[in-house]
C-alpha cells in the first residue's frame, strides 16, 4: 500500500493543531493507519535592527523573531481518505504539502 506523506507548516500553532486534528480525525473514521503528528524542528528566523534610524544615540538594538512550526503526518493513502483529505478547510496561515510514496 502507498503512503501519504503530508508535511505541515505554520507560524501559529493553534490552527497547525487543529489540521492535524482534522487529518486524525479523517483517517479514524475510514479506518486507515496513521503515522503522526511527528513535530519537526522549529525554525527561529531572528532579524535584529538599530532602534534609531538615524545612527546618533547609544547602539540600542529591536530583535524580532518569528518562529515556522513543522508537522509530519503519514497516512495510507487510499483514494477516498485522500480525496477528503483534499477538501480540508485550510487557514492561510498553514501551508501543506504532500507527497506519495
Amino acid at each position: 500500500m502507498k503512503r501519504a506523506r503530508i508535511k505541515l507548516t505554520s507560524t501559529d500553532t493553534g490552527k497547525l493543531g487543529e489540521v492535524c486534528e482534522e487529518i486524525r480525525d479523517i483517517a479514524k473514521k475510514t479506518g486507515v493507519k496513521l503515522v503522526g503528528p511527528i513535530p519537526l524542528p522549529t525554525k527561529k528566523l531572528v532579524v535584529p535592527t538599530r532602534r534609531t534610524p538615524c545612527g546618533d544615540g547609544s547602539n540600542t538594538w529591536d530583535r524580532y523573531e518569528m518562529r515556522v512550526h513543522k508537522r509530519l503526518i503519514e497516512v495510507d493513502a487510499r483514494e477516498r481518505v485522500m480525496r477528503s483529505i483534499m477538501r480540508i478547510r485550510v487557514p492561510n496561515e498553514v501551508y501543506i504539502e504532500m507527497e506519495i510514496r
